[in-house]
């Protein structure tokens, strides 16, 4: 007699078949977790291991010039010093200007760009992506030489043709007002190409259809745009403005080969003040800290943001 025929269409009561699903949905758990376990042992040591440590010493005292041992418990206090340092706050207004500078400049160039290199079937698009994404793929050290020469008062080429037109330019390194601009500019030079191949991707997703219906009830390019592509890329849009939040939040190799936080602190950030607290200081339960909090902030944009997308879905 087969114990798993049916009678009427369903399962004969008391039959082993249920117990040995449990059976095989545990040996598949096994299995995934034998596999899983090297990656997880490596995320552990070298992601979740550290990120604790930065957590327990911003609870601490210590001297990055004494062994770790040595280092006191002093509960909030650096937490509490925070806002208490006067280059600590410069370093997070200058952070949050460079931001703002490079979300409201960044995303709605690349939005523009992606629309003009994905509608016009124009031959050598690829070509123009490619040339894009590169600024992305070279080395920020190679960029820094090239734009510091493009920066360099007198001789340098931004400089030359500002002059040419009767207008003397500023110091853009050199000039506090001027500084965290100029580096806002090589920010969007650098990361604008990468932002443009995600948002080209998002666009290959909508259905031609759409665009094909809207045309035939009369629709113009800004209705199509702000009806097809500005809804149907929403999840592509919400992911560049997330990215270049974090990407100009951690911001730190141009600040440091361009300015070293200067002139007057005002291309001080918060990386980078990190960088100085921890290494030049030995502040490390300060630097710890600051880093704790950087953190978070960034959890906080990256939930705010997805609660937004979803809000938007409904």
């Amino acid at each position: 007699m087969n114990l798993t025929s049916t009678t009427g269409g369903g399962p004969i009561s008391g039959l082993p078949r249920p117990r040995r699903r449990r059976t095989d949905k545990a040996h598949r758990g096994i299995t995934a977790a034998i596999f899983l376990s090297p990656t997880v042992l490596i995320i552990g040591l070298f992601t979740v291991v550290p990120m604790i440590m930065t957590i327990v010493i911003s609870f601490h005292r210590w001297s990055m010039f004494t062994p770790i041992t040595e280092m006191d418990f002093v509960g909030l206090d650096n937490y509490a010093r925070l806002l208490s340092d006067s280059a600590r706050v410069q370093a997070i207004a200058n952070t949050g200007v460079y931001v703002l500078l490079s979300v409201v400049i960044t995303v709605p160039l690349a939005f523009l760009i992606a629309m003009l290199l994905y509608f016009p079937r124009l031959r050598g698009r690829n070509i123009v992506r490619v040339i894009l994404f590169a600024t992305y793929v070279i080395p920020t050290i190679a960029i820094v030489i090239i734009w510091s020469n493009i920066y360099a008062p007198g001789y340098g080429p931004l400089s030359a043709m500002i002059q040419a037109i009767g207008i003397t330019p500023p110091g853009w390194l050199s000039d506090p007002s001027w500084a965290l601009v100029s580096l806002v500019i090589f920010n969007v030079w650098q990361m604008l190409g990468y932002y443009v191949i995600l948002l080209v991707a998002g666009l290959t997703q909508i259905p031609e259809e759409l665009y094909e219906a809207a045309k035939v009830d009369g629709a113009g390019i800004v209705r199509q745009t702000r009806s097809i592509t500005i809804p149907m890329l929403s999840g592509s849009l919400v992911f560049v403005v997330l990215m270049t939040i974090i990407n100009s939040i951690q911001v730190f190799d141009p600040i440091y080969l361009l300015t070293q936080g200067g002139p007057a602190g005002s291309t001080n950030v918060v990386s980078f003040e990190i960088q100085r607290s921890a290494f030049q200081y030995g502040q490390a339960g300060d630097a710890s800290a600051l880093a704790v909090s950087l953190f978070m902030l960034i959890v906080l944009v990256g939930v705010v943001l997805n609660a937004i997308s979803k809000a938007r879905k409904r």
